[in-house]
């Protein structure tokens, strides 16, 4: 049987990024399925997050996904630009986000076909993966055409009904509170919250008690 997990996902979280390439390694080799769920960055979803956060957070922050993505032999550079347009010296967040937006839609649009996780795979390894100017030219283009998908068909999908996508997210955020955390990325398999790409083991270790099986 089948086992199936939620996945809470952002587009600005670096530890997304870190953990995707072991989720989807995990799906081919196990009978196991990632329902994906794209969520809004904190800086989003909690107003004023930012203007509260200990200084010290930050600079620890990068200095540890810097250190996994080198254990995990993947490259990682802080985006440029940032997904969230904000003020880092006052943590002030604007209303207007045209690029976390953006990605965040493509990433409901993509969560409903059977890539998207891949999705998350190649867009967040052109985010974080180095490259310059990730949102212009052919780098998302290119990355949706590596996960199997169109860009082009998504936006205008998009560009259709973008209130509809809006309400997915907002179910996505709901969801993710009602499991019980509020970080990303949160796996939620049977009820059960696993925070963190340091939880992947857990993950595993509690399927496993579930019957988890390897593909045949």
């Amino acid at each position: 049987m089948t086992l199936h997990y939620d996945l809470f996902w952002s587009f600005r979280s670096p530890y997304s990024y870190l953990v995707t390439p072991r989720l989807l390694d995990f799906e081919k080799e196990y009978d196991v399925r990632c329902h994906v769920r794209p969520v809004y960055p904190i800086a989003v979803r909690l107003k004023g997050f930012f203007k509260q956060v200990n200084p010290m957070w930050p600079p620890y922050l990068l200095k540890d996904t810097a250190r996994i993505a080198a254990m995990e032999g993947l490259p990682y550079a802080w985006p440029s630009p940032d997904p969230i347009l904000m003020d880092m010296k006052s943590g002030e967040v604007p209303e207007d986000q045209p690029y976390i937006r953006r990605l965040t839609r493509l990433g409901i649009a993509a969560a409903e076909t059977p890539h998207g996780l891949a999705f998350l795979r190649e867009t967040s390894g052109v985010i974080f993966g180095g490259v310059r100017k990730w949102h212009e030219g052919d780098h998302l283009k290119e990355a949706a055409a590596r996960a199997g998908l169109d860009l082009a068909t998504l936006d205008a999908a998009i560009a259709r009904d973008p209130d509809r996508y809006e309400a997915v997210i907002a179910e996505n955020e709901a969801a993710q509170k009602a499991a019980g955390h509020w970080g990303v990325p949160l796996m939620v398999f049977e009820g059960e919250p696993f925070f963190g790409q340091d939880r992947f083991d857990h993950l595993k270790w509690r399927m496993e008690q579930k019957g988890l099986k390897k593909r045949g």
